[in-house]
């Protein structure tokens, strides 16, 4: 059994969309960036403490599993870690940052086991257009960026701020499928299983 350490209904539907078959196992970890701590670090540093801290709640309920994924996603500008907005005026002020700019977001992944962590990452550039404010501020009164780093979801209505990428898709989604799908066959996790009923659903 492999479990998806994240309430994310975006990973979910990710995962779901490879056939992978998973419980979900939402986590709560201290997603607060070291001082000094380089964007790439932090982002697989808080995938592998998310997948790591769903394997030791698996143990101490005496669960069996074969594997918990956990994944981290982050935007960068200019070497800052662009999280989620805190509100209207932080997530104003942080798409006017990235209009008519290109940024990246990096999505890490972490697969804990009984015999250790296996990590991977994908890194895409992403190209806004020129966004006025009001429409920045239109775009948090809708509810959707509210929970997304960087402020925007390119799956959903923001994604007409967005001129082009250069990278995986679904990574800037949330779950990076190629490098999700070779990690978890390294762990004996099939792909392209038949739906089936969920727990935790």
């Amino acid at each position: 059994m492999m479990y998806l350490a994240s309430a994310s209904p975006r990973r979910k539907e990710l995962l779901l969309q490879i056939g992978v078959q998973f419980d979900v196992l939402p986590v709560s970890v201290d997603e607060t960036p070291l001082h000094c701590e380089p964007a790439l670090d932090y982002v697989q540093r808080m995938a592998q403490t998310k997948a790591e801290a769903g394997r030791n709640r698996l143990s101490e309920l005496n669960l069996h599993f074969d594997a918990v994924l956990g994944a981290d996603t982050i935007g960068v500008l200019d070497s800052r870690i662009l999280v989620k907005p805190t509100d209207k005026a932080d997530a104003i002020r942080m798409l006017l940052s990235l209009s008519g700019r290109t940024h990246r977001v990096i999505t890490a992944i972490a697969l804990a086991t009984a015999s250790g962590v296996l990590r991977r990452y994908s890194s895409t550039d992403v190209v806004f257009r020129e966004i006025s404010e009001q429409e920045a501020g239109d775009y948090w009164d809708t509810g959707e960026p509210q929970d997304k780093a960087g402020g925007y979801g390119i799956q959903g209505l923001g994604a007409v701020f967005v001129e082009r990428i250069a990278g995986s898709y679904s990574g800037v989604v949330g779950l990076p499928l190629y490098e999700t799908s070779e990690l978890i066959k390294q762990a004996a996790v099939s792909l392209w299983q038949p739906p089936g009923i969920k727990r935790n659903e």
